[in-house]
Protein backbone atom coordinates (compact mmCIF):
# COMPACT_ATOMS: atom_id res chain seq x y z
CA UNK A 1 0.00 0.00 0.00
CA UNK A 2 1.35 3.74 -0.58
CA UNK A 3 1.06 6.31 1.63
CA UNK A 4 0.14 10.05 -0.18
CA UNK A 5 0.17 13.62 0.45
CA UNK A 6 -2.22 14.47 -2.79
CA UNK A 7 -5.33 14.91 -2.71
CA UNK A 8 -7.19 12.02 -4.27
CA UNK A 9 -10.36 12.21 -6.68
CA UNK A 10 -11.95 9.33 -7.84
CA UNK A 11 -16.02 8.09 -7.96
CA UNK A 12 -17.17 5.71 -5.14
CA UNK A 13 -16.10 2.32 -4.90
CA UNK A 14 -17.70 -0.81 -3.60
CA UNK A 15 -16.68 -4.13 -1.98
CA UNK A 16 -15.35 -2.43 0.83
CA UNK A 17 -15.85 -2.46 4.89
CA UNK A 18 -14.61 -0.28 7.88
CA UNK A 19 -12.28 -1.51 10.31
CA UNK A 20 -12.14 -1.24 14.11
CA UNK A 21 -8.96 1.21 13.64
CA UNK A 22 -10.54 2.74 11.48
CA UNK A 23 -9.31 1.78 8.59
CA UNK A 24 -11.22 0.86 5.62
CA UNK A 25 -10.54 -2.87 4.05
CA UNK A 26 -10.74 -3.51 0.68
CA UNK A 27 -13.08 -6.32 -0.48
CA UNK A 28 -12.74 -6.70 -4.22
CA UNK A 29 -9.79 -9.40 -4.24
CA UNK A 30 -7.80 -11.45 -2.15
CA UNK A 31 -5.33 -8.79 -1.70
CA UNK A 32 -7.62 -7.80 1.07
CA UNK A 33 -6.00 -4.04 1.51
CA UNK A 34 -6.65 -2.21 4.47
CA UNK A 35 -5.96 1.33 4.30
CA UNK A 36 -5.61 4.65 6.37
CA UNK A 37 -7.26 7.87 4.69
CA UNK A 38 -5.04 8.96 1.97
CA UNK A 39 -3.90 5.35 0.92
CA UNK A 40 -3.78 3.61 -2.13
CA UNK A 41 -4.44 -0.11 -2.26
CA UNK A 42 -1.80 -2.63 -3.91
CA UNK A 43 -3.03 -2.29 -7.37
CA UNK A 44 -3.03 1.75 -7.19
CA UNK A 45 -6.63 2.76 -8.87
CA UNK A 46 -8.10 2.30 -5.47
CA UNK A 47 -8.00 4.65 -2.31
CA UNK A 48 -8.94 5.58 1.04
CA UNK A 49 -10.65 9.26 0.91
CA UNK A 50 -11.75 10.24 3.73
CA UNK A 51 -12.60 7.06 5.38
CA UNK A 52 -14.66 5.82 2.13
CA UNK A 53 -13.25 3.56 -0.83
CA UNK A 54 -13.28 5.29 -4.01
CA UNK A 55 -11.41 4.56 -7.73
CA UNK A 56 -9.48 6.41 -9.26
CA UNK A 57 -9.75 5.51 -12.65
CA UNK A 58 -13.18 5.57 -13.61
CA UNK A 59 -13.99 7.08 -16.67
CA UNK A 60 -10.20 7.37 -17.86
CA UNK A 61 -8.72 5.38 -20.02
CA UNK A 62 -5.38 4.58 -21.68
CA UNK A 63 -6.54 4.37 -24.89
CA UNK A 64 -8.55 2.33 -27.51
CA UNK A 65 -7.91 -0.31 -30.27
CA UNK A 66 -10.47 -2.07 -32.66
CA UNK A 67 -8.99 -5.86 -32.53
CA UNK A 68 -9.80 -9.53 -34.03
CA UNK A 69 -11.57 -11.34 -31.27
CA UNK A 70 -8.93 -14.05 -31.61
CA UNK A 71 -6.61 -11.27 -30.13
CA UNK A 72 -7.86 -11.67 -26.52
CA UNK A 73 -7.53 -14.63 -27.63
CA UNK A 74 -11.33 -15.88 -27.41
CA UNK A 75 -11.26 -18.70 -30.32
CA UNK A 76 -14.80 -19.87 -29.84
CA UNK A 77 -16.78 -16.29 -29.25
CA UNK A 78 -18.22 -15.27 -32.50
CA UNK A 79 -14.82 -16.04 -34.62
CA UNK A 80 -14.02 -13.12 -37.17
CA UNK A 81 -15.83 -10.57 -35.30
CA UNK A 82 -13.98 -7.75 -34.18
CA UNK A 83 -14.09 -5.70 -30.44
CA UNK A 84 -13.53 -2.87 -29.12
CA UNK A 85 -10.37 -2.76 -26.13
CA UNK A 86 -9.20 -0.51 -23.43
CA UNK A 87 -7.93 -0.60 -20.78
CA UNK A 88 -6.94 2.10 -17.60
CA UNK A 89 -4.06 1.52 -15.40
CA UNK A 90 -2.92 -0.72 -12.63
CA UNK A 91 -3.28 -3.97 -11.42
CA UNK A 92 -3.72 -6.19 -8.49
CA UNK A 93 -0.92 -8.61 -9.31
CA UNK A 94 2.52 -7.74 -9.41
CA UNK A 95 3.85 -10.41 -12.05
CA UNK A 96 7.84 -10.26 -12.32
CA UNK A 97 6.84 -11.14 -16.25
CA UNK A 98 4.36 -9.43 -16.72
CA UNK A 99 3.93 -8.46 -20.74
CA UNK A 100 1.70 -5.13 -20.06
CA UNK A 101 3.71 -3.55 -17.77
CA UNK A 102 4.06 -0.09 -18.95
CA UNK A 103 0.31 0.29 -18.45
CA UNK A 104 -0.55 -2.64 -15.32
CA UNK A 105 2.46 -0.74 -13.62
CA UNK A 106 1.76 2.49 -14.23
CA UNK A 107 1.91 5.04 -11.76
CA UNK A 108 1.52 8.01 -14.16
CA UNK A 109 -2.69 9.14 -14.24
CA UNK A 110 -1.46 11.32 -16.94
CA UNK A 111 -0.94 8.05 -19.49
CA UNK A 112 -4.59 7.80 -19.23
CA UNK A 113 -5.30 10.06 -21.81
CA UNK A 114 -8.94 9.07 -23.34
CA UNK A 115 -12.22 10.51 -21.14
CA UNK A 116 -14.41 7.72 -21.92
CA UNK A 117 -18.03 7.27 -20.25
CA UNK A 118 -19.87 4.01 -20.40
CA UNK A 119 -22.28 5.29 -22.86
CA UNK A 120 -19.33 6.89 -25.01
CA UNK A 121 -17.62 3.79 -25.12
CA UNK A 122 -21.00 1.74 -25.88
CA UNK A 123 -21.90 3.94 -28.82
CA UNK A 124 -18.33 4.25 -30.55
CA UNK A 125 -18.33 0.50 -30.63
CA UNK A 126 -21.34 0.81 -31.72
CA UNK A 127 -20.34 3.55 -34.71
CA UNK A 128 -17.27 1.38 -35.37
CA UNK A 129 -19.28 -2.05 -35.97
CA UNK A 130 -17.63 -4.02 -32.81
CA UNK A 131 -19.12 -6.84 -32.01
CA UNK A 132 -18.23 -6.44 -28.38
CA UNK A 133 -16.14 -4.21 -25.67
CA UNK A 134 -13.29 -5.87 -24.24
CA UNK A 135 -11.84 -4.47 -20.83
CA UNK A 136 -8.41 -5.72 -21.15
CA UNK A 137 -4.71 -4.28 -21.03
CA UNK A 138 -4.64 -4.25 -17.48
CA UNK A 139 -7.28 -6.21 -15.23
CA UNK A 140 -10.89 -5.16 -15.23
CA UNK A 141 -11.08 -6.60 -11.82
CA UNK A 142 -9.61 -3.39 -10.39
CA UNK A 143 -11.92 -1.29 -12.45
CA UNK A 144 -15.07 -3.25 -11.86
CA UNK A 145 -17.48 -0.55 -11.38
CA UNK A 146 -16.54 0.85 -14.77
CA UNK A 147 -16.42 -2.25 -16.29
CA UNK A 148 -19.72 -2.99 -15.20
CA UNK A 149 -21.58 0.07 -16.03
CA UNK A 150 -20.28 0.28 -19.46
CA UNK A 151 -21.63 -3.37 -19.57
CA UNK A 152 -24.77 -2.28 -19.43
CA UNK A 153 -24.16 0.96 -21.54
CA UNK A 154 -23.34 -1.91 -24.50
CA UNK A 155 -25.80 -4.12 -23.16
CA UNK A 156 -28.51 -1.47 -23.94
CA UNK A 157 -27.29 -1.50 -27.68
CA UNK A 158 -26.78 -5.01 -28.41
CA UNK A 159 -22.54 -4.49 -28.03
CA UNK A 160 -21.01 -7.88 -26.06
CA UNK A 161 -18.54 -7.70 -23.42
CA UNK A 162 -15.37 -9.51 -22.77
CA UNK A 163 -12.72 -9.62 -19.60
CA UNK A 164 -9.67 -10.13 -20.08
CA UNK A 165 -8.50 -10.95 -16.74
CA UNK A 166 -6.14 -13.14 -14.66
CA UNK A 167 -9.28 -13.83 -12.37
CA UNK A 168 -7.98 -12.72 -9.01
CA UNK A 169 -11.35 -11.70 -7.34
CA UNK A 170 -13.29 -12.72 -4.57
CA UNK A 171 -16.42 -14.89 -5.19
CA UNK A 172 -19.12 -12.07 -3.50
CA UNK A 173 -17.61 -9.40 -6.32
CA UNK A 174 -17.31 -11.78 -9.07
CA UNK A 175 -20.92 -12.72 -8.75
CA UNK A 176 -22.02 -9.25 -9.91
CA UNK A 177 -18.86 -8.90 -12.56
CA UNK A 178 -19.36 -12.13 -14.31
CA UNK A 179 -23.40 -11.61 -14.22
CA UNK A 180 -22.69 -8.98 -16.56
CA UNK A 181 -19.92 -10.22 -18.97
CA UNK A 182 -20.89 -12.69 -21.96
CA UNK A 183 -17.13 -13.72 -22.73
CA UNK A 184 -13.65 -13.94 -20.24
CA UNK A 185 -10.70 -15.35 -21.23
CA UNK A 186 -8.61 -15.69 -17.57
CA UNK A 187 -4.56 -15.61 -17.24
CA UNK A 188 -4.11 -18.83 -15.05
CA UNK A 189 -0.46 -17.61 -14.69
CA UNK A 190 0.58 -21.32 -13.84
CA UNK A 191 -0.48 -24.68 -11.75
CA UNK A 192 1.62 -24.12 -8.42
CA UNK A 193 0.85 -21.97 -5.39
CA UNK A 194 4.72 -21.22 -4.92
CA UNK A 195 4.63 -19.72 -8.36
CA UNK A 196 1.60 -17.42 -8.04
CA UNK A 197 3.40 -16.59 -4.30
CA UNK A 198 6.78 -15.72 -5.42
CA UNK A 199 6.24 -14.38 -9.25
CA UNK A 200 2.71 -12.73 -8.38
CA UNK A 201 2.44 -12.08 -5.28
CA UNK A 202 -0.78 -13.88 -4.86
CA UNK A 203 -1.96 -17.37 -4.66
CA UNK A 204 -3.74 -20.05 -6.82
CA UNK A 205 -6.74 -21.30 -5.14
CA UNK A 206 -8.61 -18.26 -5.34
CA UNK A 207 -8.17 -18.44 -9.27
CA UNK A 208 -9.12 -22.06 -9.27
CA UNK A 209 -12.27 -20.94 -7.60
CA UNK A 210 -13.30 -18.28 -9.81
CA UNK A 211 -12.29 -20.10 -12.89
CA UNK A 212 -14.95 -23.30 -11.45
CA UNK A 213 -17.71 -20.35 -10.95
CA UNK A 214 -17.39 -18.91 -14.24
CA UNK A 215 -17.80 -21.80 -15.85
CA UNK A 216 -20.33 -23.83 -13.66
CA UNK A 217 -22.64 -20.74 -12.38
CA UNK A 218 -22.74 -18.38 -14.91
CA UNK A 219 -23.66 -17.99 -18.55
CA UNK A 220 -20.04 -15.78 -19.50
CA UNK A 221 -17.78 -17.80 -22.17
CA UNK A 222 -14.79 -18.97 -20.56
CA UNK A 223 -11.20 -19.66 -21.96
CA UNK A 224 -8.15 -19.75 -20.20
CA UNK A 225 -4.36 -18.51 -21.22
CA UNK A 226 -1.03 -19.79 -19.66
CA UNK A 227 1.53 -17.86 -20.42
CA UNK A 228 4.59 -20.46 -20.49
CA UNK A 229 7.60 -19.64 -18.97
CA UNK A 230 10.90 -21.97 -19.32
CA UNK A 231 11.71 -23.80 -16.13
CA UNK A 232 9.40 -21.59 -14.04
CA UNK A 233 5.84 -23.90 -14.81
CA UNK A 234 6.17 -25.52 -18.04
CA UNK A 235 7.17 -29.00 -16.59
CA UNK A 236 5.84 -32.22 -17.78
CA UNK A 237 4.25 -32.72 -14.54
CA UNK A 238 2.65 -29.40 -14.04
CA UNK A 239 1.15 -29.20 -17.16
CA UNK A 240 -0.06 -32.58 -16.76
CA UNK A 241 -1.95 -31.94 -13.43
CA UNK A 242 -3.20 -28.57 -15.30
CA UNK A 243 -5.13 -30.84 -17.67
CA UNK A 244 -6.10 -32.86 -15.10
CA UNK A 245 -8.09 -30.30 -13.41
CA UNK A 246 -9.36 -28.76 -16.21
CA UNK A 247 -11.11 -32.31 -17.07
CA UNK A 248 -12.29 -32.96 -13.42
CA UNK A 249 -13.27 -29.42 -12.60
CA UNK A 250 -13.75 -27.47 -15.72
CA UNK A 251 -14.55 -29.60 -18.45
CA UNK A 252 -12.83 -30.86 -21.76
CA UNK A 253 -14.47 -28.25 -24.03
CA UNK A 254 -13.14 -25.11 -22.12
CA UNK A 255 -10.52 -23.84 -24.23
CA UNK A 256 -7.09 -23.79 -23.49
CA UNK A 257 -4.70 -21.17 -24.87
CA UNK A 258 -0.62 -21.71 -24.34
CA UNK A 259 1.25 -19.01 -24.94
CA UNK A 260 5.40 -17.65 -25.31
CA UNK A 261 6.84 -15.67 -22.89
CA UNK A 262 9.24 -13.31 -23.85
CA UNK A 263 11.87 -11.62 -21.55
CA UNK A 264 10.24 -7.91 -20.30
CA UNK A 265 9.83 -6.57 -16.75
CA UNK A 266 11.71 -7.91 -14.32
CA UNK A 267 12.57 -11.46 -16.05
CA UNK A 268 14.73 -10.62 -18.56
CA UNK A 269 17.14 -12.76 -17.91
CA UNK A 270 14.81 -15.70 -19.44
CA UNK A 271 14.81 -16.78 -22.21
CA UNK A 272 11.81 -16.71 -24.81
CA UNK A 273 9.72 -19.83 -24.98
CA UNK A 274 10.25 -21.89 -27.77
CA UNK A 275 8.05 -22.93 -30.22
CA UNK A 276 8.65 -26.77 -29.29
CA UNK A 277 7.29 -26.01 -25.73
CA UNK A 278 4.34 -24.82 -26.71
CA UNK A 279 3.74 -27.87 -28.83
CA UNK A 280 4.43 -30.27 -26.23
CA UNK A 281 2.33 -28.44 -23.54
CA UNK A 282 -0.56 -29.06 -26.43
CA UNK A 283 -0.17 -32.58 -26.81
CA UNK A 284 0.19 -33.41 -23.41
CA UNK A 285 -3.12 -31.01 -22.49
CA UNK A 286 -4.87 -33.25 -25.19
CA UNK A 287 -3.42 -36.66 -24.53
CA UNK A 288 -5.43 -35.72 -21.00
CA UNK A 289 -8.97 -35.15 -22.87
CA UNK A 290 -9.10 -31.44 -23.48
CA UNK A 291 -10.85 -31.23 -26.82
CA UNK A 292 -10.00 -27.34 -27.87
CA UNK A 293 -6.09 -26.30 -27.26
CA UNK A 294 -4.28 -23.74 -28.98
CA UNK A 295 -0.83 -22.56 -29.13
CA UNK A 296 -0.40 -18.83 -29.00
CA UNK A 297 2.11 -15.94 -30.03
CA UNK A 298 4.40 -17.99 -32.99
CA UNK A 299 2.93 -19.82 -36.27
CA UNK A 300 1.50 -22.86 -36.24
CA UNK A 301 -0.93 -23.67 -38.27
CA UNK A 302 -2.00 -27.05 -36.33
CA UNK A 303 -1.89 -25.04 -32.83
CA UNK A 304 -3.96 -22.09 -34.91
CA UNK A 305 -6.98 -24.30 -35.67
CA UNK A 306 -10.24 -25.43 -34.02
CA UNK A 307 -10.57 -28.94 -34.53
CA UNK A 308 -13.70 -31.11 -34.70
CA UNK A 309 -13.66 -33.75 -31.54
CA UNK A 310 -16.42 -35.49 -34.12
CA UNK A 311 -14.96 -36.39 -37.52
CA UNK A 312 -11.14 -34.87 -36.69
CA UNK A 313 -10.96 -32.33 -39.34
CA UNK A 314 -9.86 -28.75 -38.98
CA UNK A 315 -13.26 -26.54 -38.88
CA UNK A 316 -11.43 -23.10 -38.46
CA UNK A 317 -7.78 -22.38 -40.14
CA UNK A 318 -6.09 -19.56 -39.07
CA UNK A 319 -2.75 -17.99 -39.25
CA UNK A 320 -2.59 -16.26 -35.76
CA UNK A 321 -5.47 -13.75 -36.06
CA UNK A 322 -6.69 -14.60 -39.50
CA UNK A 323 -9.24 -17.15 -40.70
CA UNK A 324 -8.52 -19.09 -43.99
CA UNK A 325 -11.05 -21.63 -43.45
CA UNK A 326 -14.61 -21.99 -41.49
CA UNK A 327 -16.21 -24.94 -41.77
CA UNK A 328 -19.00 -24.67 -38.51
CA UNK A 329 -22.48 -23.49 -39.70
CA UNK A 330 -24.30 -20.58 -37.89
CA UNK A 331 -24.92 -22.23 -34.89
CA UNK A 332 -21.56 -23.76 -34.26
CA UNK A 333 -22.03 -26.93 -35.84
CA UNK A 334 -19.34 -28.74 -38.01
CA UNK A 335 -20.51 -29.02 -41.64
CA UNK A 336 -18.79 -32.48 -42.44
CA UNK A 337 -19.95 -34.43 -39.51
CA UNK A 338 -22.82 -32.09 -37.44
CA UNK A 339 -20.51 -32.43 -34.46
CA UNK A 340 -21.55 -29.27 -32.07
CA UNK A 341 -18.51 -27.26 -31.07
CA UNK A 342 -18.52 -25.53 -27.50
CA UNK A 343 -18.53 -22.35 -27.95
CA UNK A 344 -20.86 -18.84 -29.26
CA UNK A 345 -21.47 -18.69 -32.87
CA UNK A 346 -23.72 -16.90 -35.20
CA UNK A 347 -23.40 -16.20 -38.87
CA UNK A 348 -19.91 -15.97 -39.89
CA UNK A 349 -19.16 -13.31 -42.25
CA UNK A 350 -16.66 -11.56 -43.78
CA UNK A 351 -13.55 -11.98 -41.15
CA UNK A 352 -12.34 -8.76 -39.29
CA UNK A 353 -9.05 -10.01 -39.84
CA UNK A 354 -5.28 -9.33 -38.33
CA UNK A 355 -5.70 -5.62 -38.45
CA UNK A 356 -5.46 -3.62 -35.35
CA UNK A 357 -7.43 -0.16 -35.67
CA UNK A 358 -6.19 2.69 -33.12
CA UNK A 359 -9.63 4.74 -31.89
CA UNK A 360 -9.59 8.35 -30.10
CA UNK A 361 -13.35 8.49 -29.03
CA UNK A 362 -13.80 12.09 -29.33
CA UNK A 363 -12.69 12.09 -32.91
CA UNK A 364 -15.29 8.75 -33.45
Amino acid sequence: MERTTEVLSGTPARWWHTLPDGRIQCDLCPRDCKLKDGQRAACFVRANQGGKMILTTYGRSSGFCIDPIEKKPLNHFYPGSSVLSFGTAGCNLACKFCQNWDISKSREMDTLMDDAMPDTIARAAQRHHSHSVAFTYNDPVIFAEYAMDTADACHALGVKTVAVTAGYMHLPAAKEFYAKMDAANVDLKAFTDDFYFKLCVGHLQPVLDILAYIHHETDCWLEITTLLIPGQNDSDQELKNLAAWFVKELSPDVPLHFSAFHPDYRMTDIPATPPETLQRARRIAMEAGLRYVYTGNVHNKVGDATWCPGCGKPVIERDWYEILRYDLDDTGHCKHCQTAIAGRFAKFEKPFGAQRIPVRLHAA
